[in-house]
């Protein structure tokens, strides 16, 4: 049996393709305008795993799609799998009031329509930010799902649905939008979406399952014992747990590889010293909010983003990995004890890549690129799931 056939638009540096690999899918093309991920895509995805595979690194707006097709070889109806996820910047939960309804990106989802529509795959999957469901991007949104249902596909759930990274192995709280389409001719029932959990909430108070929430610990190297002991006293203190639970818990830490040196990801942010500085008086799971001095943004009373400069914790999954990922002032982006931002390796285990995975084109292009990506460990269980519930049943 020949492999099903996918297609990755707005690539990226390729995460959900490489899921896509992993699910056993042949990818046929990505589409990425951005030079740095494409060549990222073209050194991680296309020499090592997929030579057969076609980068166009260039404006989706300016291929033609029939042409594509007659490059792929590819008729109307035969494409297993339409992957994508236009850029999100539009759809932003972080852009002010009601900014970004009129952005030209948000048009970009439509256009991952008109795809769809030349190619009619069995499945397409588009993953955006939650902000996608919000008021100001209603036309966009309704206009793409209406054309989904005039061209005879079952929209799952009518629409978009928030699944998060954390409940399928990656150490993340990552909330995202997707949206699942399939060709009226497919055969549904034996569909569920979205797939169960593998992993769950864990209770601190009983067990530690290894089915539990993955916490950010498992993407950093082991700390020196005298962190691990200053830790307990600081979970009594910031979650308010007694002795006995947080030494249960700090006992029961998983720490990943140490970092090879050689690493070109294994790089920070350089910081200045007065920050590093303040970084040093940041205690273990400690934020701004600690510190007797006041950010100059954040006089006036503003209270701004209360994360910033926040140190991620040990035993929950982290925040967001976000495009500015690399950057303390964008998020709780510390180290969990040195005094510096997490690495672009961390920031890239946070999103499951894995180690040998490198990122083209300096600091500023990596981080953009981690933060983008779909975690390679939750596209696979979404695609496996597609696979085995649609796509490989007898029609």
């Amino acid at each position: 049996m020949s492999k099903l056939t996918a297609i990755d638009l707005f690539a990226g540096a390729g995460g959900f393709s490489l899921a896509a690999h992993d699910a056993g899918f042949n990818l046929l093309a990505a589409v990425e305008f951005d030079q740095h991920a494409a060549n990222t895509y073209q050194q991680n995805i296309i020499k090592r795993l997929q030579p057969t595979t076609r980068v166009y690194a260039q404006d989706i707006n300016q291929i033609d799609i029939l042409s594509f097709m007659g490059e792929l070889s590819l008729n109307s109806g035969e494409l297993d799998l339409l992957l994508g996820g236009p850029p999100c910047q539009g759809f932003s939960t972080h852009r002010i009031k009601d900014s970004g309804g009129n952005d030209p990106r948000n048009q970009l989802l439509v256009k991952y329509f008109d795809f769809v529509a030349k190619l009619r795959p069995k499945v397409f999957l588009v993953e955006n930010v939650p902000g996608l469901l919000w008021p100001r991007h209603e036309k966009h949104l309704n206009k793409f799902l209406k054309l989904a249902r005039e061209h005879k596909y079952n929209v799952i759930s009518d629409g978009p649905l928030i699944i998060n990274a954390r409940d399928y192995g990656v150490p993340q709280n990552r909330r995202r939008a997707f949206i699942l389409a399939v060709r009226e001719d497919i055969i549904l029932d034996e569909l569920t979406w979205p797939p169960k959990p593998t992993h769950i909430k864990p209770d601190f108070d009983t067990s530690f399952a290894t089915t539990a929430w993955k916490s950010a610990s498992t993407v950093f190297e082991k700390p020196p014992q005298e962190i691990l002991d200053k830790l307990i006293p600081r979970m009594q203190k910031v979650l308010d747990w007694d002795e006995e639970k947080s030494t249960k818990v700090v006992n029961s830490l998983i720490f990943g590889n140490p970092l090879p040196e050689d690493d070109w990801c294994n790089r920070h942010m350089m910081h200045k010293p007065f920050m590093i500085e303040r970084f040093r008086d940041t205690e273990l799971m400690g934020s701004r909010e600690e510190h007797p001095y006041t950010l100059k943004c954040h006089e006036n009373g503003y209270g701004g983003h209360k994360d910033v400069y926040g140190r991620m914790y040990f035993h929950t999954p982290s925040n967001t990995i976000t495009t500015g990922c690399h950057n303390p002032s964008k998020g709780r982006f510390l180290h969990p004890w040195e005094n510096h931002g997490i690495t672009l390796r961390h920031a890239a285990r946070l999103q499951t890549f894995p180690d040998d995975f490198n990122f083209i084109g300096g600091v500023m292009a990596a981080s953009r690129q981690i933060g983008n990506a779909v975690p390679i460990l939750l596209g696979k269980a979404l695609i496996i799931n597609i696979k085995e519930s649609l796509l490989c049943r007898k029609q």
